[in-house]
Parts: structure tokens; C-alpha cells; sequence
């Protein structure tokens, strides 16, 4: 069994966070596994996959002093605060790469049941609460390694909560709820016996390191290298707004088991020039890859059929068919 490596985060600063954890996957001792605590103060953290734009109320942001900061893994935009705690686990991936969230999840869960919280794992990527969500997670997947990191909601303002994310129309579509807040709630209330913020993140590095762990502090050799990835990523408004803009048509379809998928496509005369995929949905090779199978092609479900075979989407958006692809750019129900 490989060796835990607990890492307390004190800094607050959402650029600062997410440039951590991408120092720690990418340039610390493979040998060892990492469980990392954190927390951001007031801020949105979207997927790598969305476009910022239409996730958050910009006006409410700015007006509240909300930072934006997009993440390397995808699925959907969380809102941070105080009361929000954040975790990570960076370890071997599964054979294949595949993303699997429920082996990452279920663990949380049941620290929260200990605790007096009746939690379970519910969907693709959630962790609820009496049938309300306080726990999205996430997966980031990448030669061998997983970066799986997720939110508590402990004690979180939901009003905040509530106006800073967009809820997307095709998400909402016959889910009979009409708003962030109804679908989310806090931790704190459901415990059977109130903790602080300390005290609580102290009892989930304990329930889920029972084995044992070494904890580590950050050098300022450490501290240098992050702040160098922040600077040259997290805290730039190309990496957190940078969206790629088509002229011509946009498609939008909520597929089961995969998310929201938007594909914005570009005409050179009648053939396609260009695809982008956005959404919240994740992946473990580049949606970018699946576009360039398509160029060239007329917008018709045989020729967009014939190019995919041989090829799974599935590789490049996870829970994707071939034929999702078909009905999604032909605009066809599935």
C-alpha cells in the first residue's frame, strides 16, 4: 500500500488552491498518494469544459468581488466560501483511465453517516444529504494518475450561493425544481453533534486516513513553483474566461450520463470547419479531438456516423455514444 501524504492548506486564494493541486499531480513523488484539505474565500470554480460566461450572474459577481477561476478537471461550477470545505485524493488511476468517481465518493459519504448526516452517493458525480446535494465532485485523469477533489457544503451562505451560478435551462428540463437552492443544503445541521469548521475537517482527515498518513508542510521551494503555475495559468483571464467563439450553429442537449453538451459548429461553405464541445462533463482525452474527426464532413447523420466509426466518443466525453454525437450535431432526439 502506497504511503498518504496529508496536506492542510491554510491559503484561501482560489488561484493559488487549484495551482497546488496541479503541483502536487504533476511534480511530486509518484510513490506516495495525497490527501489535500482547502478551502476558498468567495469564489466560483468552473469546469474545464464550460464556458464561464454562461455559467455565472457576472453582474452579481462583480459586484460582490466573486473570483472566477476555471479547474483542470470538468463537470459543473461550484460556488466556494468559508463555509465550504474542499478535498482532494491524487493516486493511481485505474486501468484504462477511466473516470470513477463513486470509489472516491463513497468514503465521504460515509465519514458524513458516521457523523449523524444521512448521506449517500447519488448520480454521476454528487454526494446528498436527506436527498439534497452538499457534495459535487470531479476527476481529473492523466498518464496513470487521478485527481479526484469535491466540495462540502458545511456551512455555506446559499443566498450567495443561489445568485452566483446560472442554472442551466436543459439541466432544469423536467426536474421539477426551479432553483440552485432548492436542490443543495448545508452539512452542519444534520450532524448529531454540532462542530465547528476546525473540527470538523479534522474528523474527515481522521475517518479517511485511518491507516495512518504523513503530514506534510510546504517548502518555500514548493510555494515557488505554485506561485509560478498560478501566474501562468489560474490567475490569467485567457485561462479562466478563454472561450473559443464560432460563427454559425449551436447545439444543446442534456444526455444521460454524460451532462450538458453544447457544440457551437463552424461552416466552410457547407462542410464543417470547426466543433467545439462545451458542457459539464468530463473527460479523459481532449473533446478537442473528437471536433477534428468531424471537419470537413456535411452536417448529415451518415456522414457523421461513417467518421466516427472505428472511433468511441465515449473516449473523449465521458458517457457520450457515437450516436449521441449524430443526434446532437443533426439536432435529432435521442
Amino acid at each position: 500500500m502506497k504511503n498518504t501524504v496529508y496536506i492542510e492548506v491554510t491559503t484561501t486564494d482560489p488561484t493559488f488552491n487549484l495551482a497546488l493541486e496541479e503541483y502536487v499531480f504533476e511534480q511530486m513523488p509518484r510513490e506516495n498518494q495525497y490527501f489535500i484539505t482547502w478551502q476558498n474565500d468567495n469564489a466560483i470554480i468552473v469546469g474545464r469544459h464550460q464556458n464561464t460566461e454562461t455559467e455565472i450572474n457576472e453582474e452579481f459577481v462583480r459586484e460582490k468581488n466573486i473570483k472566477v477561476v476555471r479547474r483542470l478537471s470538468g463537470g459543473g461550477a461550484v460556488y466556494h466560501d468559508l463555509g465550504n470545505l474542499n478535498f482532494t485524493f491524487i493516486a493511481d488511476a485505474e486501468p484504462g483511465q477511466k473516470v470513477d468517481l463513486h470509489k472516491f465518493c463513497q468514503p465521504i459519504a460515509d465519514t458524513l453517516r458516521a457523523l449523524g448526516a444521512n448521506a449517500s452517493v447519488n448520480g454521476r458525480n454528487d454526494i446528498l444529504v436527506d436527498d439534497k446535494k452538499v457534495s459535487g465532485n470531479a476527476q481529473y485523469v492523466r498518464q496513470g494518475r487521478v485527481m479526484h477533489h469535491g466540495t462540502i457544503l458545511f456551512d455555506s451562505d446559499m443566498s450567495v450561493l443561489s445568485q452566483a451560478l446560472l442554472p442551466h435551462p436543459e439541466k432544469m428540463k423536467g426536474k421539477g425544481v426551479k432553483s440552485v437552492r432548492s436542490r443543495v443544503t448545508n452539512v452542519r445541521p444534520s450532524l448529531s453533534q454540532d462542530m465547528t469548521m476546525e473540527e470538523f475537517r479534522r474528523a474527515l482527515a481522521s475517518s479517511l486516513m485511518k491507516n495512518g498518513f504523513e503530514y506534510y508542510e510546504l517548502t518555500p521551494q514548493d510555494i515557488a513553483a505554485i506561485e509560478d503555475i498560478r501566474l501562468r495559468r489560474y490567475a490569467t483571464r485567457e485561462w479562466n474566461y478563454g472561450f473559443c467563439k464560432t460563427t454559425g450553429l449551436t447545439r444543446v442537449q442534456r444526455i444521460e450520463g454524460c451532462g450538458t453538451v453544447e457544440a457551437h459548429i463552424s461552416f466552410n461553405e457547407d462542410f464543417i470547419s470547426q466543433v467545439v464541445f462545451h458542457g459539464d462533463f468530463f473527460s479523459t482525452r481532449s473533446p478537442e479531438e473528437l471536433g477534428q474527426l468531424l471537419i470537413g464532413l456535411p452536417l448529415n447523420h451518415d456522414a457523421i456516423r461513417t467518421a466516427l466509426e472505428g472511433h468511441h466518443a465515449g473516449d473523449y466525453i465521458t458517457g457520450l455514444t457515437n450516436e449521441d454525437v449524430v443526434n446532437l450535431l443533426c439536432n435529432l432526439q435521442s
